[in-house]
């Protein structure tokens, strides 16, 4: 496994679109690549499978390979065999939830590398499908490992704004993933306040003095998607399968008569 079309697009700039697939099955992965989407969006931390299940994680990344598109996958915690068991399934996108600090991240994209810095990381070289259960275990596989996983930070809190440029510092850092419910919550606010609004701007300027490619989720709204690629964001989350089956078939059983 090497090449990561999404860690790619991101440095290069490039806008990645994305959604969820909630229900975390293969057949939504890979109808979510055929259409189009760069990435599709897990959420190991509030539902679906468990991080820690390898067949089932192995499943839904053959689906985004065969449909041409990259998963990402929230953790439960920045917890390294988590982390490692991820990606020795052959996921190359790990986002680590409820960041606070910098050392955090810092623990996370230790886990994730077997060369970190020039030292040791703290990946361990076990038999997975990201080697194909030990086919491969030279030190190019290990190289090629380092140069292609990625690994993002969830911005959702307001100690995570406190220190974010020292987190926007960490080596190895690949992108940070707004949470603007959950930073609201923080703060005793709801995401239209004021001080919630300019939490929201402190990030993106720190993200793009810092380099550090940034996104959010927006749902399936076409204004709200055309204002977070307006304001600058790389990685923008479009909303998932149950809320276009809502919206779709919503709409069609409002406008067909369907039963009350």
């Amino acid at each position: 496994m090497t090449d990561n079309t999404f860690r790619d697009a991101l440095e290069a700039g490039n806008l990645q679109l994305g959604a969820g697939a909630i229900t975390c099955s293969p057949t939504i992965v890979e109808v979510y690549g055929r259409v189009g989407m760069d990435f599709v969006w897990l959420d190991l931390e509030h539902s679906g499978i468990s991080p820690t299940d390898s067949t089932a994680i192995e499943e839904l990344a053959r689906a985004a390979e065969v449909g041409g598109t990259e998963l990402v996958v929230r953790v439960p915690s920045a917890d390294p065999p988590v982390i490692r068991k991820v990606l020795d399934a052959s996921v190359r996108n790990v986002v680590v939830p409820r960041v606070e600090t910098a050392a955090e991240v810092e623990r996370a994209v230790e886990a994730s590398r077997f060369v970190h810095d020039g030292d040791p990381g703290q990946r361990g070289a076990g038999l997975g499908r990201a080697n194909h259960w030990g086919e491969d275990v030279s030190l190019d596989y290990r190289r090629s490992e380092d140069d292609s996983v990625t690994v993002g930070a969830n911005v959702e809190n307001a100690t995570a704004i406190e220190n974010l440029e020292r987190i926007l510092a960490v080596s190895g850092l690949g992108f940070v993933l707004l949470g603007h419910q959950d930073l609201s919550v923080s703060m005793g606010a709801t995401p239209e306040d004021d001080a919630v609004r300019a939490a929201i701007r402190t990030y993106r300027e720190h993200a793009d003095a810092a380099g550090v490619p940034y996104g959010r989720s927006v749902g399936t709204d076409p204004d709200a998607i055309e204002a977070a690629v307006d304001a600058g964001y790389g990685m923008v989350l479009i909303g998932n399968e149950l809320a276009a089956a809502r919206e779709v078939f919503g709409d069609r059983l409002d406008r067909f008569g369907g039963s009350d």
